[in-house]
């Protein structure tokens, strides 16, 4: 039997800490789905497809990364892919409290469901998407914290939104 995790995520933009945790997972497990949840209460600036494009071309034509939009009850979709896993970043200490309370909750709901904490390699320590966007809206070089295909979608979101 295969062994599948989940990476959830909004991935608004996907980072390159992003593609280090899919790395990383990718040591443990047989198999990682990127799941880009749709999440409209966060007011994306990228659409769910924009995400799934983005994070597609960062991770490359990988066959045991797959990369999909959801918008479900997270251990419905864990369930359905019939996963084992489920991978959480952590960059900070500062993380920790949310992401244990996530685990313990996703627990409760479907108690086979283990969550896996990693540390992304130290260089992408900082970076999150909120980071990212708002260095990319005053015009900052993020070409060293995104894929390469990110810096291009990021100028074009900023150029519309001056415009």
């Amino acid at each position: 039997m295969k062994r599948i995790a989940v990476y959830p995520g909004t991935f608004d933009p996907v980072t390159n800490g992003h593609v280090d945790l899919v790395e990383r997972s990718l040591r443990m497990f047989d198999k990682v789905i990127v799941a880009i949840a749709a999440n409209p209460k966060k007011q994306p600036l990228f659409t769910l497809q924009e995400r799934i494009d983005m994070f597609r071309k960062a991770v490359g034509r990988r066959k045991n990364v797959a990369i999909e939009g959801f918008d479900c009850l997270l251990v419905d979709y864990m369930k359905e892919k019939k996963a084992v896993g489920l991978i959480r970043g952590l960059r900070a200490v500062s993380d920790f409290e949310y992401e244990m309370q996530m685990a313990l909750m996703n627990r409760r709901l479907d108690s086979d469901i283990e969550t896996v904490f990693l540390m992304p390699s130290e260089e992408y320590s900082f970076i999150t998407s909120t980071i990212v966007k708002e260095a990319a809206s005053y015009g900052g070089d993020v070409s060293s914290l995104v894929p390469a295909g990110v810096v291009g979608r990021l100028a074009r979101k900023f150029r519309k939104s001056r415009a």
